[in-house]
């Protein structure tokens, strides 16, 4: 390499040092490849270097490169046996070119050599190998003066260099592959699990519905009562058939009751049954739902609406799991699971005395939740879809939604939660005089939107002003935004949002959960908004 040998090899020690640091310091290949260039041309005054490594298609292709352009770089590709890099990828043995312009075989692929450059260009490739199979070649372009040089030592070095390389190729491959196998499994345990905790006619792929999945499925097979709690729309009697149907009593008899549709009279002779003659119109013995259900599972929906007086009498079969029918004196034993559902807060009526302390413990075994929709918005277009579909068919049209009103619906609160969403599709799928449903097509665009008639004519009742005209979400939208405050209504018999919300809060004790359901809000956006308007919240 010189005169000085001792000089020289002590250079080349500090580069393989430099150069097994900077390998050893990350796991990109092309990174790591630039760094070692870098440390050659600038401690072994190398003109020009390359690394190149065989793809996939088993052309060998530049990967990094030092001393040309990019464009340079990209043309660097050889097939195997073409060129001098080729030559040495087939043969895996370091081939020197003293002269690159006096060798015929030399290609010049970069075009990053000037052949007719004043002083001599030599060139150096060695193989980089893994094991027995070459991988790559590291070139790189040496000036030489008058006097010839011996490539011995180049030679010895860049062998070494190209085995760490190696190395870090085999690591490089061997972390691949094994991130491979993690990803494959991570998609197949994925799978399992979607197929574990999915519930068929429930759709949710959102965080909350995958944890209610989670919880249907641990709670299905034993034999305790469930309470279902969520808002109205949410699909509590969906979730109800789902634990039955995954338990061991799904070749029993579902059996639902809805509470609040009967009087306590009808409920009681509709769940316990009568004996003829019990009661006027009695002709003949009945049985109740819970002799139907005999084995299989009962559905309470609606339990919060039950009288003080039925809800003891529901106690005694609950906790004796026997009953008398109307009009009649022998018990009668069943074994049948019971499932309720209420969208009551059943903590403040027991707290008020009007739901027994007794029966909310006995019933409330297992509770489930049922987020409401406007907090699983991801959820909505899956929603959406799929009663498009279920409408497309029963109409015999082939019905799509365009993403501005996809948009729309995903920013609407839904205080129907799922029912409505679907009142809400079918609606505007009938109306739709397009095969592509618009946002300007969505009742919401035209203040035809049912719930927000619904809310405004809540306020009213209860002697909350409103603004005209405003949509049933431009409270939250409102407070949830980044804007300035909102303008106050020009009529000054209307309230400002600063007074309806303080307005709010008074009603509901400065309890700022119970006020977010009033304003139908949620807790951080009524968060937000109390420090908006620079509301302090008052301790009672």
């Amino acid at each position: 390499m010189g005169a000085f040998p001792g000089r020289e090899a002590g250079i080349e020690l500090a580069a393989i040092y430099e150069i097994s640091k900077i390998l050893s310091s990350s796991l990109d290949l092309n990174k790591t490849a630039r760094g070692v260039l870098g440390v050659l041309s600038a401690h072994l005054k190398m003109k020009r270097g390359m690394v190149s490594l065989v793809q996939q298609s088993g052309e060998l292709h530049v990967v990094e490169a030092t001393g040309m352009s990019a464009e340079a770089a990209q043309r660097g590709r050889f097939r195997r046996g073409e060129g001098i890099t080729g030559k040495v990828l087939e043969t895996g043995v370091p081939i020197v070119v003293p002269d690159v312009a006096a060798e015929p075989l030399f290609l010049n692929r970069t075009r990053a050599r000037s052949m007719a450059e004043g002083r001599g260009v030599a060139f150096i490739a060695v193989p980089i190998k893994v094991g027995r199979d070459t991988v790559g070649v590291l070139s790189i372009d040496r000036e030489v003066d008058d006097e010839p040089l011996s490539f011995e030592n180049d030679v010895r070095f860049l062998a070494m260099v190209a085995n760490l390389i190696g190395q870090t190729t085999r690591l490089h491959e061997n972390v691949a592959a094994e991130r491979e196998e993690l990803m494959r499994y991570q998609h197949r345990l994925q799978k399992e699990l979607q197929g574990k905790y999915s519930l068929d006619n429930v759709i949710g792929r959102s965080k909350r519905m995958q944890e209610v999945f989670a919880e249907v499925h641990q709670a299905a097979p034993g034999k305790s009562t469930v309470l279902l709690r969520g808002e109205s729309g949410t699909g509590k009697e969906v979730i109800a058939r789902s634990i039955h149907y995954l338990s061991p009593r799904k070749g029993a008899p579902f059996i639902k009751v809805n509470c609040a549709a009967l009087s306590e009279t009808l409920l009681e002779s509709e769940l316990f049954g009568h004996e003829k003659g019990s009661f006027t119109g009695a002709t003949q013995e009945r049985k109740g739902r819970f002799e139907m259900a005999q084995g299989g599972t009962l559905f309470l929906d609606e339990l919060g609406e039950i009288s003080p007086a039925f809800q003891t009498k529901l106690l005694r079969v609950l906790q004796e799991r026997e009953f008398e029918r109307v009009g009649g004196n022998k018990s009668i034993k069943v074994d049948v699971r019971l499932i309720a559902a209420t969208n009551r807060n059943m903590e403040e009526d027991v707290a008020k005395g009007t739901f027994r302390a007794d029966l909310y413990y006995r019933v409330n075994v297992v509770s489930i939740f049922l987020p409401p929709l406007r907090e699983r918005r991801e959820d909505i277009p899956l929603l959406v879809d799929f009663f498009l579909d279920k409408f497309s068919r029963e109409n015999d049209r082939r019905l799509a939604i365009s993403p501005e009103a996809m948009e729309v619906m995903l920013k609407c609160n839904w205080p129907g939660n799922v029912r409505e969403l679907e009142n809400c599709v079918e609606r505007t799928a009938t109306m739709a005089r397009s095969n592509v449903i618009q946002d300007v097509d969505l009742p919401c665009q035209k203040n035809k939107c049912f719930s927000q008639v619904l809310q405004h004519y809540g306020q009213v009742q209860m002697g909350m002003p409103v603004m005209p005209n405003a949509p049933a979400t431009s409270l939250p939208d409102t407070y949830g935004s980044e804007g300035g405050d909102a303008e106050a209504s020009a009529d000054p018999a209307l309230m400002s949002e600063r007074e309806r919300l303080v307005w709010a809060m008074e009603q509901c004790g400065w309890v700022q959960a119970k006020a977010a359901r009033l304003l139908n809000m949620t807790p951080r956006q009524i968060g937000y908004a109390l420090q908006k308007y620079h509301i302090e919240v008052k301790r009672l």
